[in-house]
């Protein structure tokens, strides 16, 4: 199975490139699946149902989360119609929503996607590594789902590593989201788990994580808030990660990082062509 994960969707630049690109991608590279992250998505904060359906419009078979969830206050009530809207698995009993789901792929796959957060300087949520064993262990990769793919929104390097090591041979890929920086250890851990700690963001690298960088730069200077953050201007970088599955055993058997377009240097699959 083909897969392609993209990174947190930051504002108008990161709508746009995914919007123009994904499309495109998933018919030259013939995409068996695709998640996005689509939590920053709505001017850097959250997202909105007229986004979301634009996201799966552009391709993507189940947009993820994370802290940013219900920073629009519609999504608590549209997610619960939205099927393929994935929130942290690991909110309190009660939020609104689903933390997984299996979703059919373009292929006709049945494909299990997970979201969760960590708790290193992140909100107090349940314990993620609990909440996978949980989502998993009626969902057994190879068998049940043909595929398994964890989003991990988490804040440190150490957290997401370790994580991805917890659910090695239990996943086809676990990445990192939030950090909106994309990192250099992409690999296919001992146990057949594709891996990335953090796969970036799709939006302008020309700011801060993806934010203006006049009101960061201020922040730090002055140490007081003067204005609301507001998503950078200029060219949308699509940063994401593309695996290739065994079809026998849903263990990763190719991975490679995407970055297309913006100021960052491009990469794409050689796998695929």
């Amino acid at each position: 199975m083909r897969m392609l994960f993209l990174g947190d969707v930051v504002g108008r630049p990161g709508r746009d490139v995914v919007t123009s690109l994904l499309p495109g991608l998933v018919a030259d590279w013939r995409l068996d699946f695709v998640a996005v992250n689509g939590e920053n998505a709505a001017g850097g904060f959250g997202i909105t149902e007229a986004i979301y359906e634009d996201l799966r419009a552009a391709g993507a078979d189940a947009v993820t989360l994370g802290n940013h969830s219900f920073d629009q206050r519609e999504a608590l009530v549209f997610i619960e119609r939205a099927p393929q809207l994935l929130r942290p698995a690991n909110y309190p009993a009660g939020t609104p929503g689903r933390g997984a789901a299996l979703v059919e792929a373009k292929n006709g796959a049945s494909v299990l996607v997970l979201n969760l957060m960590g708790r290193i300087f992140m909100d107090a949520l349940d314990d993620p590594f609990v909440a996978a064993d949980r989502a998993l262990e009626g969902a057994e990769l190879g068998r049940v789902a043909d595929a398994v793919l964890i989003d991990f929104h988490a804040e440190t390097t150490s957290e997401k590593q370790a994580f991805g090591h917890y659910c090695d041979g239990r996943a086809s890929l676990v990445v990192g989201t939030h950090t909106h920086v994309p990192t250099a250890d992409h690999r296919i851990l001992y146990g057949g788990t594709a891996f990335m700690t953090d796969v970036g963001m799709c939006g302008s690298y020309e700011g801060v994580i993806g934010m203006d960088k006049e009101e960061p730069i201020r922040r730090f200077i002055r140490k007081l808030p003067s204005a609301r953050f507001e998503p950078a201007g200029g060219a949308g970088t699509l940063s994401g990660v593309a695996v290739e599955t065994d079809d026998a055993t849903g263990l990763a058997v190719k991975i490679a990082p995407v970055r297309i377009g913006g100021p960052l240097a491009e990469t794409r699959p050689d796998f695929w062509g």
